[in-house]
């Protein structure tokens, strides 16, 4: 049975692998250098788009898809971003919508080109259900379920106009900052192919971020778009459980409440984001698709009080998360927000006296493991490759001692922990009304990427957002500059020694040559569904940049 298993695993790998290949390369239209006209659709914002389609000018929604298609292929031959490829029916989708005078056609695969996100093109973290596709989550145990029809969360961005067209790569298990898997393939930073574009989003960062453009939607249940945007360069948001719909997916880890994931937004621009978030939010009632997202509608008022300069904010800054310290290009790149924002005229202070975050990370590790692993290990076939950080997880659940939180819960002890983390969350609760912030800035991990199976190390310095998914809060990460190997070096003095165990596995891949030139970005941190105040203030670093703003690739880098 294991032998015939490992066989059947193989076949579906190179099935699903060989299938991406012939698909892409017979897509022809999407073939050749980047025109003048795919340029000038490329660089401009969403919002533009999405008032030239619904003008019905020269400017289609297939020219559009178009455009993105051909990024999109060319960013999957530098990182391997992608797994499905949706355009053929995303253009018979569009062409159908134009034909019916931009309302879409009744049945499955409608697109209503009247939407708040009339022609612009979404990619999808694979875990996403599209009908007539797979949502493999990296195993190829998964692979040949084609789905009868979109789930709710497509079905809402296909009536606001959206047109998914691919699908991105992510890790098996979903539990890594890496994205790679046997059924797809690894996952490539498209600024340096030997590191990795983080996960479990990391596929989002080649065809939404800074290897490619558009909007996309991922996953985040430990920093999972959060992280990807700090290690490729991209802006994200990670927002509060029940804001964002997450209806009509396939997970790794189905009936895991303790840290609830939550499906959030991805774009290659902070304008960008804003809108696509102010869309959904604002004009769509996503809760009329998901029984799980609270009617709350996007609150104006509260993004243009925190946009304005007139709004004096008093902001903390997390320099630690006390288990590993920052590495000197993610300390330099909090400091430039510091910067930054003090030049808006903002209160800075030091975030001191936290409830013990060390608890928090501790909690929260045992919430989302609470089944030892075993519920991702069960969707794996005999001899199927596991992520390095997963395996590390799988090897801790199976300690007796000294790591005896990794094992497995049973449903008293799981209940308990629910109870701390109640409990956990209402300190913090209070710590924040004391200290009367309006946001905290911090990094989203204390290194830059890491390079490929460098999570074999890492794989526990993961508090700088784990920590904020416990407590629920919303998140949003913005990219601020890039490692520099002469600014960015490790003092002479510096010993791995005395470093815990977790500090060690971080810094034991921190080389500022090796990693010149790759983002580093900054978290920007607000109390639960706060998504409207976060935007507005991850704004204001932006601007507070000024010229020091960060640089995106250029389309020709992309070529």
């Amino acid at each position: 049975m294991f032998l015939l298993d490992y066989l059947h695993h193989r076949r579906d790998c190179r099935t699903k692998q060989t299938e991406r290949g012939r698909l892409a390369a017979s897509l022809s239209a999407y073939h050749g250098p980047l025109t003048p006209a795919d340029k000038a659709i490329l660089t401009q914002p969403i919002e533009s788009l999405v008032a030239s389609v619904h003008a019905g000018g020269s400017l289609t929604a297939l020219a559009v898809l178009r455009s993105y298609g051909r990024l999109a292929l060319k960013a999957h031959a530098r990182t391997n971003c992608l797994t499905e490829i949706l355009l053929p029916d995303a253009e018979r989708w569009v062409v159908a919508a134009e034909a019916g005078g931009g309302v879409g056609v009744e049945g499955e695969g409608a697109v209503n080109l009247a939407g708040p996100l009339a022609g612009v093109p979404v990619s999808l973290k694979d875990t996403v259900v599209v009908g007539g596709y797979d949502a493999t989550v990296g195993y190829s145990g998964f692979a040949g379920r084609r789905a009868a029809r979109d789930g709710p969360m497509v079905r809402m961005l296909k009536d606001a106009g959206a047109v998914p067209y691919v699908k991105t790569n992510l890790p098996i298990s979903l539990l890594s900052f890496e994205s790679a898997n046997e059924l797809w393939g690894r996952c490539r930073n498209p600024h340096n192919a030997d590191y990795s574009p983080g996960g479990s989003t990391g596929g989002g960062v080649g065809a939404a971020g800074d290897g490619g453009k558009g909007l996309g939607i991922g996953s985040d249940v430990a920093g999972s778009v959060r992280v990807p945007a700090h290690f490729a360069g991209c802006y994200s948001i990670r927002c509060s459980t029940g804001r964002w719909p997450k209806a009509g997916i396939a997970t790794s880890m189905p009936g895991q409440e303790g840290v609830p994931s939550v499906y959030s937004p991805m774009a290659r621009t902070l304008g960008d984001l804003t809108y696509f978030t102010r869309a959904v939010l604002g004009e769509m009632e996503p809760w009329r698709y998901d029984y799980t997202v609270h009617p709350l509608p996007w609150r104006g008022e509260v993004e243009r009080e925190f946009a304005t300069a007139a709004r004096k904010l008093r902001v903390g800054v997390l320099r630690t998360d006390g288990v590993v310290d920052p590495s000197p290009a993610c300390a330099r790149a909090l400091s430039m927000a510091e910067e930054a924002l003090r030049s808006q005229g903002c209160e800075i202070v030091e975030v001191e006296g936290t409830p013990d975050m060390y608890e928090g990370l501790r909690l929260a590790s045992m919430l989302l493991n609470a089944d030892g692993c075993q519920m991702f290990e069960s969707f794996r076939r005999p001899g199927e490759w596991l992520d390095a950080g997963a395996t590390q997880m799988r090897r801790l659940a199976g300690l007796w001692s000294p790591f005896r939180h990794w094992r497995a819960q049973s449903a008293f002890e799981n209940w308990k922990l629910v109870s701390q983390r109640e409990a956990y969350r209402a300190s913090w609760f209070e710590w924040w009304d004391e200290q009367g912030l309006d946001v905290i800035i911090s990094p989203p991990n204390a290194t830059p990427a890491v390079p490929h199976d460098g999570m074999r190390d890492a794989v526990s310095s993961c508090g700088y957002t784990f920590l904020f998914n416990l407590l629920d809060y919303s998140a949003g990460v913005l990219p601020i500059t890039h490692v520099h190997k002469g600014l960015d070096q490790l003092p002479t003095s510096f010993s791995t020694k005395n470093l815990n165990r977790v500090a060690r596995g971080a810094y034991k891949h921190y080389d500022a040559e090796r990693m010149h030139g790759l983002p580093v970005g900054v978290q920007v941190i607000g109390r639960r569904l706060e998504e409207e105040k976060v935007l507005a203030i991850m704004k204001r670093v932006e601007d507070g940049l000024g010229n020091e703003k960060y640089q995106l690739m250029d389309l020709d880098e992309l070529d």
